[in-house]
């Protein structure tokens, strides 16, 4: 317990004995059917699948090459998405990809506010699946809060094992399917069977089940109202035109129960559409009341729409009493006025705009990259040397990477200085020839001679590797040096 001291105007304090914080309490969300019901149940779906069964999905990318679809190669450093391979030095394209997702989530915020806390976030898609597993077994709201207020015999301990069975094994798969996309699928899981995974594997999927059964069976909500930033952020980043989960309070108050409600009207007062039936707290999976505004703990999931829809339904009043709205339209309604939606606005055109940008040039940047790269590292230390017969030499380390799936022969060409160019281990030539295997990288030493000292102490070269095609397939400028200056 402790004391809290109330400051009155006068000066004069009161101490109230009293919890510091609100006692956390169990939400027991009831089942429900509607619209907006079945858009989460599609979102579940379709995640869910993707993110199970996406490892065992082949992709034939040539000989000798991974044939999964989807794939973290960290042994080889190789990131495969069907089509697409992308190597460590191609990192910006996941820079690329986090500020595209960033700016998306901005610009759902932007049109309807918490749409992917209530749809697409993972902590909601396994909290919504464990929670159907908590209904199938132990049943509605109402029953399981009959069954846990006791008294707690045999049937109760075993509806409790088999819905924790049941959530461990989900959250087990949940981190095999995440270690699948970093090795080949249907091999770990016969080595997972096996017992012959390294241990790495086993390690990671202990960890993943763990926060995966913690997070979605016992914290629940208290991840959205306690532990994720999104909801502070996304409330310095809404505006009045933002569609919301919203209560038309000007439509629903006062509140007064149905049987009161024509006992009410009759006596010339207003009774409200409400009814105070509660069953939108009652539906919400975080235990939110929208009627008493908004609220950080609303995940904008619209069952409290569902909920309340049925509810107009059966007692023959208009629905949407709860809808997506904005407060700007609330207030126009309040005041008689026709609403306003204003989709299209500078922040949703900036954050598009932006969007496809990143877009357009990722996308170009991908079409039109070269299969080969060529980095050139000048020897530091000496910078170069002269020989007994006055010649100067410079030694240059150069880094090939074939990035096709099959081997390639390169001529390396010199241009900006008459000079001898060796190809350590394949001799002197003006053109030095050398092969790179496929999906590889090569380094070569090359050595670059002059028989006399060009006029400038560091002249500009340009190293460029030809193909059997007779195209440049790379090229990287680098310096003769004559002087240490």
């Amino acid at each position: 317990m402790s004391q809290i001291d109330i400051g009155a105007p006068s000066g004069v304090g009161e101490t109230v004995e009293g919890p510091l914080y609100e006692t956390a309490r169990k939400v027991y969300p009831r089942a429900i059917s509607g619209f907006y019901r079945q858009v989460k149940w599609a979102a579940l779906l379709v995640g869910l699948s993707i993110y199970y069964l996406l490892p065992f999905v082949r992709w034939d990318r040539g000989p000798d090459e991974p044939t999964q679809a989807v794939l973290v190669d960290l042994e080889h450093r190789r990131f495969y998405f069907f089509w697409i391979e992308l190597w460590p030095q191609e990192v910006y394209y996941f820079t690329g990809l986090l500020i595209i997702a960033a700016l998306s989530l901005f610009l759902m915020n932007a049109l309807a506010g918490r749409v992917w806390c209530g749809y697409l976030c993972p902590q909601t898609v396994w909290t919504d699946l464990f929670f159907s597993v908590e209904r199938w077994i132990e049943g509605d709201r109402r029953e399981r809060l009959r069954k846990d207020a006791g008294p707690h015999g045999s049937n109760w301990w075993s509806q409790k094992i088999a819905k924790h069975a049941i959530w461990l094994a989900i959250a087990w798969w949940t981190g095999g399917a995440w270690v699948l996309y970093f090795a080949d699928a249907p091999h770990l899981v016969w080595s997972l069977l096996t017992l012959q995974a390294p241990l790495v594997a086993y390690g990671a999927i202990g960890t993943l089940t763990f926060t995966t059964y913690f997070f979605a069976g016992f914290m629940r909500e208290q991840v959205c109202l306690y532990m994720c930033p999104w909801p502070r952020i996304q409330a310095s980043l809404t505006d009045e035109y933002a569609l919301n989960v919203s209560y038309h309070y000007d439509r629903g108050e006062p509140r007064v129960s149905l049987k009161k409600a024509k006992a009410v009207q009759a006596q010339g007062g207003k009774a409200g559409d409400c009814i105070d039936c509660n069953y939108c707290v009652e539906v919400c999976p975080t235990g939110v009341d929208i009627r008493q505004g908004a609220s950080l703990g609303c995940i904008q999931c619209g069952l409290c729409i569902d909920a309340c829809d049925s509810v107009m339904e059966r007692i023959g009043r208009p629905t949407r009493l709860i809808a997506y709205n904005t407060d700007l339209n609330i207030r126009r309604h309040h005041q008689g006025l026709p609403p306003v939606y204003k989709l299209i606005r500078p922040r949703t055109l900036l954050y598009s705009a932006i969007i496809a940008l990143v877009g357009a040039v990722m996308l170009y940047t991908l079409t039109s990259r070269s299969l080969t790269t060529l980095a050139v590292i000048h020897d530091r230390n000496p910078l170069y040397v002269r020989t007994s017969d006055g010649s100067i030499r410079n030694g240059y380390e150069l880094r090939i990477a074939n990035k096709a799936p099959r081997a390639r022969r390169f001529w390396l060409e010199l241009t900006g200085l008459e000079a001898k160019v060796e190809v350590v281990g394949a001799g002197a030539s003006k053109v030095a020839s050398f092969e790179v295997g496929p999906d590889q990288t090569r380094e070569v030493r090359v050595l670059v001679t002059t028989s006399e000292a060009p006029a400038d102490p560091a002249t500009s070269v340009n190293f460029a590797i030809v193909g059997s095609d007779d195209r440049v397939a790379a090229e990287a400028k680098d310096f003769f040096r004559a002087s240490a200056q």
